[in-house]
C-alpha cells in the first residue's frame, strides 16, 4: 500500500509538471504548414539550381516535387523495382541529383529530376545508404548506416571506399561542407568522427550519463549535441572532445529533441517530438518557444535552412513547415542583413 501511494504521488507530480513550461513564447510564428499529398514519414529535402524547383523524399518510396519554392507539391511515382523502398536522402549539384534508398539502391538524375535511373549497389556493401552528397558532374559521396563511406567520379559506375572499416550501426550520420563526418552509435553510447585522409573512424565517449540523440556541425568549427532529457551542448571551437556547459531549452517538457539547425550564425532552431520547436537568437544561451505549432500531432525530425530566408522542417505523417521571412519583424531582418 505504501509503495502504491508513493507511485500515485509521483504520477501526480509528473502530471502537474506537464505543461508547466517557463520558457518564453515567441511573439510571432514564422512557419506555415504546407499541405502534402502523402502521409509518409519524410526524411530529406533538396533544391536544384533553380531555387523554385525542389524535391522531398521519405518512406513508402515517397518522392515529392515543387516548382514554386515549396508552396505546393506533387507526388512522383518511380517504378524501378519491386519492394517497399525507403528514400533516405536527396541532394543536388546544379541539375544533377542523387537519392539514397534502402534496400540498397541509388537513383540518379542529370535533368533536374525529369528522369531517374536506378544504380544497383553491390550485395557486399556494408549497410544501407542513408546519406548522399552531390559533389559535381558525375561525382557524389555516399554514407551507409554502419559508417561506410564511398565516392564516385563516373556517375555511379564505380565507387571507391574512403574509410578502411565501417564504424558499426549508427542512428544518424552527418557530413560537413568540407567533408568531415560525425556519427552517433545506434544506442547513443558514443560518437565517432572522420576526416578526409584518415584511415579509420575515431571513437569518442559521450561526456555525460545522458545518451546522445543526434549530433552535427555548428558554427566556428564547433559541434552540437542533443542528448536525452532535452539537453543541448556545443563543443569548444575546433575540438571533438571538449564541451561547453550544457543547455536545457525547456527542461520540463522537451526531452525528445531531434534536430538542430542554424538560420544565421547566431540564430539556432531546435525541433523535437510532439512538435516541440524552440529558437535561440544568441547562439544557444537563451531560448524561446514557438507555441503556435506545438498542438500539431507530429514529430519534427529535420530542420533545413537553404538560406536565412528559405527554410523547411519535415516530420512524420507527411508534415511540412515552410519558413516565411515576410512574417519576421523588420528589426530582425535588419540584424540579419547588417
Amino acid at each position: 500500500m505504501r509503495i502504491a501511494r508513493r507511485i500515485f504521488a509521483l504520477l501526480v507530480v509528473v502530471l502537474m509538471c506537464v505543461g508547466c513550461s517557463d520558457v518564453p513564447s515567441m511573439s510571432y510564428n514564422p512557419w506555415e504548414v504546407i499541405s502534402l499529398p502523402t502521409d509518409a514519414k519524410l526524411f530529406d529535402i533538396a533544391f536544384t539550381d533553380d531555387s523554385n524547383h525542389g524535391f522531398i523524399v521519405g518512406g513508402k518510396a515517397t518522392l515529392l516535387e515543387t516548382k514554386d519554392a515549396g508552396e505546393t507539391w506533387n507526388s512522383i511515382d518511380l517504378e524501378f523495382g519491386e519492394g517497399n523502398y525507403r528514400f533516405n536522402a536527396i541532394d543536388f549539384a546544379g541539375n544533377e541529383g542523387w537519392i539514397a534508398a534502402e534496400p540498397s539502391v541509388l537513383l540518379h538524375t542529370k535533368d533536374e529530376g525529369k528522369t531517374w535511373s536506378s544504380i544497383p549497389l553491390s550485395d557486399k556493401l556494408p549497410g544501407n545508404p542513408v546519406n548522399i552528397v552531390a559533389l559535381g558532374e558525375d561525382s557524389a559521396e555516399m554514407a551507409t548506416d554502419v559508417g561506410a563511406i564511398y565516392k564516385t567520379i563516373d556517375g555511379g559506375k564505380n565507387w571507391k571506399a574512403q574509410v578502411a572499416q565501417a564504424v558499426g550501426v549508427v542512428r544518424n550520420i552527418e557530413r560537413s561542407e568540407d567533408g568531415n563526418y560525425i556519427a552517433v552509435s545506434a544506442k547513443g553510447n558514443f560518437y565517432s568522427t572522420w576526416e578526409p585522409g584518415q584511415n579509420a573512424w575515431i571513437q569518442h565517449n559521450r561526456n555525460s550519463s545522458r545518451k546522445v540523440e543526434n549530433m552535427g556541425f555548428a558554427q566556428n568549427g564547433q559541434i552540437w549535441m542533443l542528448a536525452r532529457g532535452g539537453q543541448v551542448q556545443f563543443s569548444e571551437p575546433n575540438t571533438t572532445e571538449e564541451w561547453q556547459e550544457p543547455q536545457y531549452p525547456e527542461l520540463s517538457t522537451s526531452w525528445g529533441l531531434l534536430d538542430l539547425a542554424y538560420r544565421t550564425p547566431s540564430e539556432v532552431w531546435v525541433s523535437g517530438g510532439s512538435a516541440n520547436l524552440l529558437r535561440s537568437t544568441d547562439g544557444g544561451q537563451t531560448w524561446e518557444k514557438d507555441r503556435d505549432v506545438e498542438d500539431t500531432a507530429t514529430n519534427l525530425y529535420k530542420i533545413l535552412f537553404l538560406s536565412p530566408e528559405k527554410g523547411f522542417i519535415i516530420g512524420d505523417r507527411g508534415f511540412l513547415l515552410k519558413y516565411q521571412p515576410d512574417i519576421v519583424p523588420s528589426t530582425e531582418l535588419s540584424a540579419v542583413n547588417s
